[in-house]
């Protein structure tokens, strides 16, 4: 892959993009974002971390707009970006968005896509489309309500404002913020650590909880009981309760 790299540190992937100077959000980046997500799905890797310095993506490449708009086709960067997400919104494993200098647009929308979110105390994150004259393509205007609440949501989208690493923990948006020289350090190891747990019930549990919140109650439990089966019957819970009983710390496999 030309844009994306991806390495591997034992259980942990790095999926880190690499497109100087800022990381702009091409179609052929979303190809090969999409193509590091499919290789995540391996059993064997157990938390995944995205990232992209110095920015993370400061947002889609606007002359690839001018050039989609000039040729009459109109949906191929937002499709491919979406589809990407889509993959890493359903990893089965903690995935985490290591977030320095920008996270704009298309790259807000794929942290979004991540279970946590650690900024740089100087990070920029924010859905400014609007001030293009168009809105979020690429899940914004959904997962970011999911995330930060309904009128939260309307509000950034409406304004396009970058939105600073404090005020960004305080509407949820991040969960944590590190100093920007430390925050791949702080996110691998965390991840190290989330590959130590029982990451075949937190599968299960990530499933429940996205599939569960916007059913109705019924059909939700229904959801968390399946999930709840799923679980019970992995390697993992075997190693749990045996682990419990046996007074021991549990030797997780995440199978």
């Amino acid at each position: 892959m030309e844009y994306v790299e991806l390495a591997l540190d034992g259980p942990v992937a790095l999926v880190r993009l690499n497109r100087p100077p800022v990381n702009a959000l091409s179609e052929q980046v979303a190809v090969e974002l999409g193509e590091a997500f499919k290789r995540c799905r391996d059993q064997s890797i157990r938390a995944v971390v995205v990232t992209g310095q110095p920015h993370f993506a400061a947002g889609a490449d606007i002359k690839g707009f001018q050039e989609t708009m000039a040729s009459g086709r109109g949906e191929w960067t937002a499709k491919s970006l979406l589809d990407a997400i889509w993959i890493l919104d359903n990893l089965a494993k903690p995935t985490i968005a290591a977030i320095s200098g920008f996270a704009l647009g298309g790259g807000c929308e794929l942290a979004l896509g991540c279970d946590f979110r650690y900024m740089a105390d100087d990070a920029k994150v924010g859905q400014p489309e609007v001030l293009l004259g168009i809105i979020p393509g690429a899940g914004g205007t959904q997962r970011l309500q999911r995330v930060v609440g309904f009128q939260k949501a309307k509000e950034l989208v409406y304004s396009g404002r970058h939105v600073g690493a404090e005020e960004a923990v305080e509407m949820s948006l991040a969960d944590k913020t590190a100093a920007a020289a430390d925050l791949l350090d702080v996110a691998l190891a965390d991840a190290a650590e989330w590959a130590t747990k029982a990451t075949a019930a937190i599968a299960a549990a990530k499933r429940a909880l996205a599939e569960g919140r916007p059913a109705p109650m019924a059909e939700a439990l229904q959801v968390e009981a399946e999930a709840f089966a799923e679980s019970f019957a992995t390697e993992d819970a075997v190693e749990g309760v045996t682990a419990f009983v046996e007074k021991r710390a549990a030797r997780f496999k995440g199978r």
